[in-house]
């Protein structure tokens, strides 16, 4: 057996033990520090379950091969803990953070939140990583004496700052969604500074996830082939080496075997750049983390624009697929045509939602609406879609 992997715990780690601690008051767990206890309700959340119904890029009644939002967040939230392992950081709270990035989407990827967000244009729009603030704060309902999962300090900070700091480049409060707005602590998430570790290690698993796994996707979709990638930096040439590697070996152990060194390859530069920042930066504290004038986890250059020349080829090859485009079409039509009868006709919703709606000014019963469409799966979208325009679906 060779030695340990696990990094020292380092001094800019999230402590669990100085958590800045929960809104709502409660008692702690004696059993679970609070970044395992915000893990455990973010698993149990109505809203997490949702996931396993809503997709990326394809819709879910497509296929079962293709990844889900829930099995994309039980990947990140993989790679985030080992990433945090390797690094001397607190891997609960980086679990949390990856398990609920994306508890916001609504149904059909991008085509579905950029279709909310056109329909709430008058309204506030509509970002997930706003409706995921809102998920976690207000929607989910299981408690008695709060609304939302009331999650430290520490896992919302991370969740509203997954891109970084909120107030950049000259954006302004009033320039936020409308979703972020409504949370009446926002303003005490320190929204002008970066993140802790833990949540840049979380966002960034992201994206490792996510490049790598569309390759797989793509592939087997049928999209495109592993000879029209050759040409991609860094990605052609790893397929290149596994077919080397393996002369023999068949099509589908060749991808997997691929995108396995490929997330490999990531993370060894996504651990040994954030190494070298930290030693260059040399933060004492989660605070200094913080207040640093750049990421401290992040990507070489050199991965960096490979990631970008990849991002651009499945750009061309895969989301912008003539098939892609017409699902997206056709489930940006479904969501319109909801939103749009849901809010002049609030009676149509179900309970309890129907009772709220009818009793409010069409501005607020807008985001009733969105709220409704973006907890939707794939199926159940497209099921209320038939109930609601085809009389012979009617129930």
């Amino acid at each position: 057996m060779t030695g340990s992997l696990i990094s020292p715990r380092v001094d800019y780690a999230s402590d669990p033990a100085r958590s800045r601690g929960r809104f709502q008051i409660e008692p702690e767990s004696r059993t679970r520090t609070p970044f395992q206890r915000d893990r455990d309700r973010i698993i149990h959340a109505s809203a997490f379950r949702r996931l396993k119904m809503k997709t990326q890029v394809f819709v879910a009644h497509e296929g079962d091969h293709f990844r889900t939002r829930l099995t994309h967040s039980l990947e990140v939230a993989q790679i985030a803990r080992s990433v945090a392992r390797t690094l001397g950081l607190d891997e609960d709270l980086a679990e949390a953070l990856a398990l609920a990035h994306d508890l916001g989407h609504p149904p059909f990827g991008h085509a579905g939140e950029d279709q909310l967000d056109e329909c709430m244009e008058a309204f506030g729009g509509f970002d997930h990583n706003a409706q995921t603030l809102r998920v976690v704060t207000r929607l989910e309902q299981r408690y008695p004496t709060f609304d939302g999962l009331n999650l430290t300090f520490e896992t919302l900070e991370g969740l509203i700052k997954h891109n970084g700091p909120v107030l950049k480049n000259g954006k302004r409060m009033q320039d936020l969604p409308q979703a972020f707005l409504d949370f009446e602590h926002l303003e005490q998430l320190d929204l002008d500074t970066y993140a802790g570790p833990e949540a840049q290690v979380a966002a960034l698993s992201d994206d490792i996830a996510y490049n790598n796994h569309d390759i797989d996707d793509g592939l087997s979709a049928g999209l495109f082939t592993i000879e029209d990638i050759k040409d991609v930096p860094l990605v052609g040439r790893i397929f290149h080496q596994v077919q080397k590697d393996y002369p023999l070996l068949d099509r589908q152990r060749v991808i997997s075997e691929a995108v396995r060194r490929l997330i490999g390859v990531w993370i060894e530069d996504l651990t040994a750049e954030t190494s070298r920042r930290a030693k260059r930066l040399n933060p004492k504290s989660v605070e200094d983390v913080r207040n640093l004038n750049e990421p401290l986890v992040a990507f070489s250059e050199k991965l960096d624009a490979e990631q970008k020349e990849l991002r651009r080829f499945l750009m061309e090859r895969m989301y912008r697929h003539y098939k892609v485009n017409r699902k997206r079409s056709q489930a940006k039509r479904i969501l319109k045509e909801l939103f749009g009868l849901f809010l002049s006709e609030p009676d149509t919703l179900p309970p309890p939602w129907n009772e709220t709606a009818q009793q409010m000014t069409k501005d607020a019963r807008a985001r009733v609406v969105c709220d409704y469409i973006a907890g939707m799966t794939d199926n159940y979208a497209i099921d209320e879609h038939r109930r609601l325009f085809n009389l012979d679906a009617m129930i």
